[in-house]
This record gives C-alpha cells, structure tokens and sequence, in this order.
C-alpha cells in the first residue's frame, strides 16, 4: 500500500498554504477519477493521506500529467491571481461536451503581493490599513486541524460522487484555473505558457472598469451547471477553502433527446 507524506503543514506564509492546497488536489484529482471510473478500478493503487485512505493511479503518465499540471496551478497561485481551480470532465468525441466540473475555490486565500509569498504572517507589514485584523485572520492554526478537515473533505467527497449519474464511456478531463477579476490580472497564455483559453461555455466575462454587467452576461452558458452539489467548506487560519460539483446540461441532453423520443412516437401511434 502507498502511503504519502502525511505531515501537518505549518500555515505561517502564503507560500505553505498554496503549497498545502496543491499537495491536497493532487489527492483529490486521483480521487475523482477513480470514483468516476475515468480509467479501470484494477489501474488505482490502495494510499493513505492525511491518515485517510484515498486511491492514485498507477499509470506513471497519469501521475505525470497530474503533478504537471497541479505545478501549473501551484506557479499560477504564488502570483495571488487565481480564484479557482476545477477539473472538468468532458463527453467523448464528437461532442466533448463538459459534463461535470470539481470546483475548489481559493478565492478566499489572502491577497498579499508575489514577493511577500515567503513571509510569515505574523511579520506583516504595520503600515497597512487594519494589520490587527490580517494578525488575526491569518494566525496559524494548530497543525492537527487541516489534515481533519481533509479527511472530512475526502469523505464527504467519496458521499456524494457515490450519488451522481454514472458517465458514459471514454471521457476526457481537463485542469482550468479562474483567474480573479482584478485590474492587473492577466491570463498566463502566450510564448512558453502551457495554459490556453477555455472554452466560452466555460468562460466568466471579466468586468471592466467603471461598468456593470448583468450577472447573466458575466458567465459562460456552461459555468454552474445544471445541478451543483456542495461538498464542503474549509477554514484553518488563512486557509480558506470550499469545494462544490456542478452537473452540466451535457450531461442530461441525452436523457432529454431520448425523452423527446420517446414522447414523439407515443404521439405518432395515436
């Protein structure tokens, strides 16, 4: 049986706790997969993390291509630019349809600039307008915390993926990032960059300056799904997490075509 370093982290800069998030989705990617059946039961190996069981792949270019891309998100975040990350699981070919998104929202970790990312938090800077307050919003936590709180996280997790609608065969995932709506922050795409643009479905428009938008205008048909599932809520010091499933309308289309049907020819024989 694997077993991963289990150690509680010490939340006392902006860099552990990304480094904690990222250590926690790399957990949870292997645990969606396995629990959507994306590959073969017999191709998981039996882990523990956080003194909790959880599988991970076998397949070293699965394991590869997760560590890749969650290093992707953990570059991304030491900017302080993202908001969200989500694995999306797609439709086979032809319609690649996004048929459930995994969302862990980081919109709540601390707004702090890149290059104060190594600090410890009790050194903030007194200057700013409130540091009682950032003293007590980010003071560490006792280590034991966060591991239970994943534990609690991966449990409730494994619950309700057990309830969803089972997906077709030969589905594909992705990795995406949400970036926070903020003037200065631009997306990571261009020479060298391993990021591209999502889809629009799955796209959030970005407010601009001195203007309102409509709340309907501000997100891509596909983001909220048909049917979103709150997994669960997560707060140690100034990590603060929350993880939701959101079921997309690919993935009732074909239930409602085939309903359509069905209703039809009942029409055509009377």
């Amino acid at each position: 049986m694997t077993a991963y370093n289990s150690e509680a982290p010490v939340l006392d800069t902006y860099h552990a706790i990304v480094s904690a998030y990222c250590d926690f989705l790399i957990v949870a990617i292997h645990t969606i997969l396995y629990e959507r059946n994306i590959y073969p039961e017999t191709s998981f190996l039996k882990a523990r993390k956080y003194n909790y069981p959880v599988r991970q792949s076998r397949h070293p270019k699965v394991c590869e291509w997760v560590k890749d891309a969650v290093a992707a998100v953990e570059a991304e975040m030491l900017k302080c630019t993202v908001a969200a990350t989500s694995l999306i699981i797609h439709a086979p070919p032809p319609t690649s349809r996004p048929l459930e998104r995994y969302v862990f929202s980081t919109s709540a970790f601390p707004r702090i600039s890149p290059s104060e990312t190594l600090i410890p938090f009790n050194h903030t800077d007194p200057t700013r307008s409130n540091p009682a307050a950032v003293e007590k919003c980010f003071n560490p936590p006792p280590t034991s915390d966060l591991p239970e709180q994943f534990r609690a996280t991966f449990a409730r997790l494994s619950t309700s993926l057990a309830r969803l609608k089972p997906l077709p065969e030969d589905c594909s995932f992705t990795l995406a990032i949400e970036l926070r709506d903020e003037e200065g922050v631009e997306p990571p795409m261009g020479h060298l960059q391993g990021w591209i643009a999502a889809e629009p479905g799955l796209q959030r428009v970005r407010g601009e300056k001195g203007k309102e938008r409509e709340e309907g205008s501000r997100r891509g048909k596909d983001l909220g799904g048909v049917r979103t599932t709150p997994v669960r809520s997560l707060e140690a010091g100034a990590f603060k997490m929350e993880v939701w499933v959101e079921e997309g309308r690919g993935k009732f289309q074909a239930d409602v075509e085939e309903a359509g049907g069905d209703e039809m020819e009942d029409k055509n024989e009377v």
